[in-house]
């Protein structure tokens, strides 16, 4: 799925933007300040965000607070049967940091399909042309 969403992100006509990979153990506020918007991806483990992820929100939330709102950014999460307590947990944290969401929400469940890589891949590009505007 991220290959998915990085083909979007790094669209031909999107002009301007470069795409950085995160792995959510190593970002932090300076990459979040750094960033002109964002792209969340996540597994739904026992229906919540990965623990990781959710360190990454912990670490970025004060620091990034007063000075991200407005940031775009896009969800993407896989799931084996649900993903609504992640997907509603990450929304939470980042409304409370006024963030704009500028794609749907991409909720995988079980092995990902076509439409589903097709659905990351216009997520990577709507946050990118998001950010050229």
């Amino acid at each position: 799925m991220l290959e998915a969403v990085l083909r979007g992100a790094q669209h031909p006509e999107v002009a301007g933007v470069s795409v950085e990979v995160r792995a959510a153990l190593s970002a932090g506020p300076a990459d979040v300040l750094e960033a002109d918007g964002v792209i969340l991806g996540t597994p739904a483990n026992i229906g919540y965000m990965s623990g990781a992820l959710k360190h990454c929100l912990d670490q970025i939330y004060y620091p990034c607070l007063e000075v991200t709102g407005g940031m775009p950014y896009g969800v993407y999460v896989h799931g084996n049967d649900d993903t609504s307590g992640a997907l509603r947990s990450i929304h939470t944290i980042v409304g409370g940091m006024s963030w704009k969401q500028t794609a749907p929400d991409v909720s995988v469940t079980g092995p990902p399909t076509k439409a589903d890589l097709a659905a990351c891949e216009e997520l990577g590009a709507l946050v990118s042309f998001a950010i050229a505007d």
